[in-house]
């Protein structure tokens, strides 16, 4: 037998088994329902809104399907874990609920499903609906007279996110401004009811001084937020030079007076 023949029953053999083959079953899937491309909600902050996830399971066997989502809002499924039939669709409802603190404006998350070391992700797309209002406040101030550190609290009042709100810091004395930082950009991004407690370093504050610090933040649309606090900086040093100073002109005052003796009454005798 030729290398020929021989070559040409292997290609058949192979023919023959390929053809005996059962079809390859198709993998299954997860969709939102009525065949949507992704899941779209709109509603208010606050709100509690729903959708459905279609899970199609066209194998021989049962499908043990996990459920999972994250995003801008918390993702709640009937059943986290759910067994799908054999040649069979479940219709999985969830809820997205939408936190008071959420902006107006678009937001997007992800639907999970995964089964059999296979994942399969959904785009799901949140639509809050609502007024957009930009506002800032400026809490907590104070001053560590130790080490002359400013302490203070930004927290975001209004409905929309708050990117590098700005702050200026001013401070005057008895005797006039002793600190003047101009308006600067912050490494902070508050969302709508956040909170960040921050330090300003004030390196070199007074001695001895009563002294009054205004710090006021700004942010796009926003109102200007000032808050002013009060506060004495009496350093040991200073205060003993104080006293020092004190003494020095009380003894000169007394030394003057002594100099010029009891005064002399017009008329009388030695």
């Amino acid at each position: 037998m030729t290398r020929t023949r021989y070559a040409l029953l292997a290609a058949g053999a192979v023919l023959a088994t390929l053809a005996a083959a059962p079809p390859a079953t198709p993998a299954w899937t997860a969709a939102p329902a009525a065949g949507r491309p992704y899941a779209y909600l709109e509603g208010p902050a606050g709100s509690v809104l729903e959708d459905t996830l279609s899970v199609t399971n066209p194998g021989p066997r049962p499908l043990t399907v996990t459920l999972t989502g994250d995003g801008p809002a918390a993702v709640a499924f009937a059943a986290r874990t759910v067994t799908v039939p054999a040649r069979t669709r479940a219709d999985v409802p969830f809820a997205v609920t939408v936190s008071a603190a959420t902006p107006p404006g678009e937001h997007r998350g992800t639907v999970r499903a995964s089964a059999g070391g296979r994942r399969t992700a959904v785009d799901l797309r949140l639509k809050v609906s609502g007024p957009r209002l930009a506002a800032l406040t400026v809490e907590d101030a104070r001053v560590d007279r130790a080490t002359g550190t400013l302490h203070y609290t930004l927290v975001n009042r209004g409905s929309t996110v708050l990117d590098r709100p700005r702050l200026a810091v001013r401070a005057d004395g008895l005797l006039g401004t002793v600190l003047d930082r101009p308006a600067r950009a912050l490494p902070l991004t508050l969302r709508p009811g956040e909170r960040a407690a921050r330090t300003e370093p004030w390196p070199d504050p007074p001695a001895l001084d009563s002294v009054t610090v205004r710090l006021t933040a700004t942010a796009p649309g926003a109102t200007p937020a000032t808050a002013a606090t009060d506060t004495v900086f009496a350093t040991g040093p200073a205060l003993a030079g104080t006293a020092a100073l004190l003494l020095t002109a009380a003894g000169g005052a007394a030394y003057t007076v002594r100099r010029r003796g009891p005064a002399r009454t017009k008329g009388a005798t030695a």
